[in-house]
């Protein structure tokens, strides 16, 4: 299955513990070889292998990271890279927080004769 926008986080979260229990099996490890190895249990290896919300991100990461495909985050979440302009605007700095968006002021009404206070 690929893995598209429109999915349900169960359907994903699904996709991905199918995804990681192929790569173990690919790599000869059993459930409890795995969480060995990544220093988590073997239930939070069933866990996310199943699917199941329960589990914390970080162990997810330890079992990728022996399955070796921690370098695939990158692709995950990729670096932001400013557009040409923002480099400018920010001359070298690294922008620190959001503002919010501006709001436009009317422009005043102009006076005509009768307009008297």
């Amino acid at each position: 299955m690929k893995i598209v926008k429109q999915a349900t986080d169960e359907a994903v979260l699904g996709e991905l513990g199918a995804r990681l229990a192929k790569t173990r099996l690919e790599r000869n490890l059993t459930q409890s070889q795995l969480a060995a190895q990544a220093g988590v249990s073997k239930n939070t290896v069933q866990r996310l292998e199943s699917g199941s919300v329960a589990t914390q991100l970080s162990g997810f990461i330890r079992v990728c990271r022996v399955l070796d495909l921690v370098e695939r985050f990158d692709l995950l979440v990729p670096e932001p890279v400013p557009s040409p302009i923002e480099q400018l605007k920010l001359r070298g700095r690294r922008r620190q927080r959001a503002s919010a968006k501006r709001k436009v002021k009317a422009a005043p009404k102009k006076w005509q004769w009768g307009d008297e206070p």
